[in-house]
């Protein structure tokens, strides 16, 4: 048992880009990395074994809002932790659900103690407070835990950011304590990441990485991006909490997002990402390729019977047509859910991968230049 390492080891000579490694008891993360969300402890239409095989994952998320409500905890703690009980036996990083509990907006309540809120399944009351939220996670069993955070909505003015920022903050100091006095469950070691908040606005988003730099995390989360404020400013705001964050440590970008953006945000210094975008957009049959983006509904793939993506090594992406790709989905057969987020996923980690090969040869800012506008092709 040891706590998560990280060695930066190349830096690109044209941008702020860096390929390093992640070491966790459940193994290693090469980064840049994309991680697929398993919400409930699944990736939406794609098995444990499709994601090792055929997408090549190296670390996936669970949410603690959804799986603290369904199985629940008592299951959870009696299978060993969402490892043993969904199989996947590489690294899992759990969020806090403060985004999904803030998103109720209907229906919950924050105060200091925390967030009160009704369950979406059936109507219950419930308490998240940072000590809580930091129980269950533990029970869930993720190699990295998720402060509790609030996530201001995109627009917030000034005042609002720095209250939200502010309570988040005192929020952290909450996790850690409690984090700090309780035991790791299953025998390998978890390790907290705590969130820059702070909004649109650079002077708050200066005091949130220097407050949680303070803290000496193992890892570093920026949250609060791509909740509707314009693809510049968060592309600012982005770069600026990199600048302002540790160079050893992790830097994650919660919830990010397009290729492009992905692309665009490795170059400011971002190490992990996370996104549902590709499985949910596959199901609604928006495909990302080597060549651009295609929306599989259109007619003019009803008879190309070449291959979803032979830029690709995925088997999926090489196996079946776009042809019958289209079939599938316009026939609403499972199956086409299920190939176009696996090709989809196994997308954004040969990104992820061609971007790290590119910063170790140090032409990565001329490689993304090129590919970001190749990515935002309409095919």
């Amino acid at each position: 048992m040891a706590a998560l390492q990280f060695t930066l080891q190349h830096q690109d000579a044209g941008s702020k880009a860096r390929a390093g490694r992640i070491v966790t008891d459940h193994g290693e993360i090469q980064t840049p990395i994309f991680m697929p969300v398993g919400t409930v402890g699944s990736v939406k239409a794609v098995s444990q074994l499709q994601l090792e095989a055929e997408v090549k994952a190296q670390i996936i998320l669970g949410n603690t809002y959804h799986l603290y409500l369904r199985p629940g905890l008592e299951i959870l703690e009696a299978a060993g932790g969402l490892h043993r009980f969904n199989g996947w036996q590489r690294p899992i990083l759990t969020d806090s659900g403060g985004y999904q509990v803030f998103s109720l907006a209907g229906t919950r309540k924050i105060r200091e103690e925390g967030v009160t809120f009704q369950s979406h399944i059936d109507g219950s009351k419930h308490l998240f407070s940072p000590e809580y939220v930091m129980d269950i996670q533990r029970v869930i069993g993720g190699d990295i835990i998720m402060a509790f955070d609030e996530c201001p909505p995109g627009g917030s003015e000034y005042a609002y950011a720095r209250n939200s920022m502010e309570m988040t903050h005192r929020w952290l100091d909450r996790c850690l304590t409690r984090f700090n006095s309780t035991e790791d469950k299953y025998g390998y070691t978890q390790n907290l990441f705590p969130i820059v908040q702070g909004g649109t606005f650079k002077d708050l988003r200066q005091q949130s990485c220097e407050f949680i730099s303070s803290k000496e995390a193992t890892g570093n989360a920026i949250g609060g991006l791509s909740v509707g404020e314009p693809e510049p400013v968060m592309y600012e705001i982005c770069e600026w909490c990199c600048d302002h964050l540790p160079a050893q440590k992790p830097r994650y970008l919660m919830g990010v997002g397009t290729p492009w953006n992905i692309l665009e945000c490795i170059s400011m210094g971002i190490d992990m990402f996370d996104c549902v975008m590709p499985t949910r957009n596959g199901r609604n049959a928006m495909l990302f390729t080597t060549k651009g983006v295609i929306n599989i509904d259109n007619k003019k793939w009803e008879k190309d019977f070449s291959p979803i993506d032979d830029g690709l090594e995925c088997h999926t992406s090489n196996y079946y047509s776009k042809a019958y790709l289209r079939h599938l989905m316009k026939s609403k057969e499972i199956l086409g859910l299920s190939i176009a987020s696996i090709h989809n996923l196994a997308f954004y980690l040969w990104l992820v991968t061609e971007a790290r090969k590119h910063i170790i040869a140090g032409d990565f800012a001329s490689w993304k230049r090129e590919q970001v506008e190749v990515l935002k092709t309409r095919l």
